[in-house]
């Protein structure tokens, strides 16, 4: 007998992602996918794809972001119609906006059912507007290529009618010649003169050319945590603060490799009037920056002649006394803070170590008080930085540990909301694998990012709390306990550490309590302290 034609269209699908380098993909159980869940897991049998199956498309979806991100390759995540479809949309977002190669499959009724009420019905085609760099209402296999043709620089999305019957009526063993593993496209070096007083500014992803131009060149390098270049001698771990002082005024070229949108003060500097601003362009839907550029290029940089090391030690000198004085201010203040958790998180990734960061204030703490890596140690930090919300994040992290086998030890750092936002993230069945991660918690109720911003001022505390604070009351260690998750609750930083330092294998979280209210008040002391 032959196959029914949904299961000839859904096999047809499947040789197609494996024909485009696709080897993981996340499956969200429904009906009208039924088709395309047989066939991905014949493939998987036959040991062609790792299959993953979530029962929330949307954190389904960021698992397997965060295996692109790891892997460097494509990853599926296939989903039934109707609002499963919808759910995927926040993660298409981020990588439209990183430039991620992920396949996003939906299933869907067949033509003839559109604009009717047929159960589980509404129109997906073009359901992910531009944030995908190529679509296809896919009716026959012809039409899958269409859909692929844009993996290579972003997001794309098949959406694939079934009609019934759903189930095939027999095993399937794919017959495709896999290719050879490609990595992402890097263009040529340009040559950049020495002369201006020049800082390198390493935003998320830039890697670590932007490293090894600053060593080059002997400029300082504002690197962020998720740079991939926040390692060596030229790092400026206090580089938001000095960037208000006369240092800061004094540069005339920055050199920015990456996308940096964590602080203020680097937007800053980059929309200054009379500043040279030499740029790489970026992976992503939305490439141009936000300030004015006076020269683009697609690939790294190189430089003529270094510098000297004046310019350069002015700044080290400057960073080590501002970050010696941060330091003190931080260990004086009574119980746990979240500038300690940050730095106890930071110091525990060891070599071949991922650290994935949230959102909010987790990434701020770590840029302030994370010092420079050791150059060769090949630790991982990276985050959601497309759009930086705190969608996901959980199952991003799952799924950038699952992307990256060789991973020594694997981190999540995430304030309370972010944790929350993603619970679901954490059910997995009992079928699926449980990697070894370790995540912390900074809880302090409620979300103390606003405190920080201009909500925080205390001429709006009356409604603060029940407009941006919304503190939430939730018992961490019971919501853990209810999904069979070790947790551990640290009240000090020499219970961190040790918290930290043994692992019991598996998920497990490490909750730190720390204050919220006087974290306004903390904030400004460390800003002063640069102005001292």
């Amino acid at each position: 007998m032959s196959p029914s034609p949904a299961t000839v269209l859904a096999r047809a699908v499947v040789e197609a992602l494996l024909g485009a380098g696709v080897r993981q993909v996340v499956l969200a159980p429904g009906s009208r996918n039924a088709p395309l869940s047989f066939a991905l897991h014949d493939a998987a049998e036959a040991g062609a794809v790792d299959l993953h199956t979530r029962i929330d498309e949307r954190t389904g979806a960021f698992l397997a972001l965060g295996m692109a991100k790891t892997s460097r390759r494509p990853v599926a995540v296939v989903t039934t119609s109707g609002t499963a479809a919808a759910n995927l949309h926040p993660a298409v977002l981020e990588a439209a906006h990183t430039g991620i190669p992920l396949v996003v499959i939906t299933a869907d009724r067949p033509a003839r059912l559109r604009g009717t009420i047929a159960n589980q019905t509404t129109d997906q085609v073009g359901l992910y507007g531009p944030a995908v760099v190529t679509a296809a209402d896919v009716v026959e296999p012809a039409d899958i290529a269409e859909g692929l043709a844009g993996i290579v620089r972003g997001p794309v999305h098949l959406n694939v009618q079934l009609d019934e019957p759903l189930v095939p009526d027999g095993r399937w063993v794919p017959d495709v010649v896999l290719p050879e593993d490609e990595p992402w496209e890097r263009g040529e070096a340009h040559r950049l003169e020495s002369g201006p007083r020049t800082v390198v500014v390493a935003g998320d992803d830039a890697g670590p050319s932007a490293r090894v131009l600053a060593q080059d060149a002997g400029w300082p390098l504002l690197a962020e945590p998720t740079s991939g270049a926040r390692n060596g001698p030229n790092v400026i771990r206090g580089y938001r603060l000095l960037l208000g002082t006369d240092l800061g005024a004094r540069i005339e070229r920055a050199v920015v490799v990456g996308t940096p949108t964590l602080s203020r003060p680097v937007q800053r500097l980059l929309a200054r009037d009379g500043l040279e601003v030499v740029v790489n362009r970026p992976r992503g839907t939305w490439s141009d920056r936000p300030h004015p550029v006076t020269f683009e290029h697609d690939g790294p940089f190189t430089v003529a002649h270094p510098d000297g090391s004046a310019w350069l030690e002015e700044w080290k000198g400057a960073d080590d006394r501002l970050c010696g004085r941060i330091d003190e201010l931080v260990a004086a203040e009574d119980g746990l803070t979240p500038y300690e958790v940050a730095a106890e998180v930071h110091a525990a990734v060891p070599d071949h170590g991922l650290l994935l960061v949230g959102a909010s204030n987790p990434i701020r703490d770590l840029d302030l008080m994370a010092g420079a890596y050791p150059v060769g140690g090949r630790r991982l930090v990276i985050a959601n930085r497309g759009l930086a919300g705190i969608d996901g994040t959980l199952s991003t992290a799952l799924g950038a540990l699952l992307g990256r086998p060789h991973t020594t030890r694997a981190i999540a750092y995430v304030g309370d909301v972010t944790f929350l936002h993603d619970l679901t993230g954490l059910v997995t069945g009992t079928t699926e694998a449980r990697p070894d991660l370790t995540i912390v918690v900074a809880n302090d109720d409620g979300g103390s990012i606003f405190a920080t911003l201009e909500q925080g001022d205390p001429v709006h505390a009356e409604g603060f709390d029940k407009l941006f604070g919304t503190p939430h009351g939730v018992d961490l260690e019971a919501l853990c306990t209810g999904l069979r998750i070790p947790h551990w609750r640290v009240h000090d930083r020499a219970e961190l550490a040790q918290a930290l330092a043994h692992p019991n294998g598996g998920i497990e979280v490490i909750e730190a309590r720390v204050r919220r209210d006087n974290r306004r008040e903390i904030d400004e002391r460390i800003r002063s302290l640069a102005r001292a």
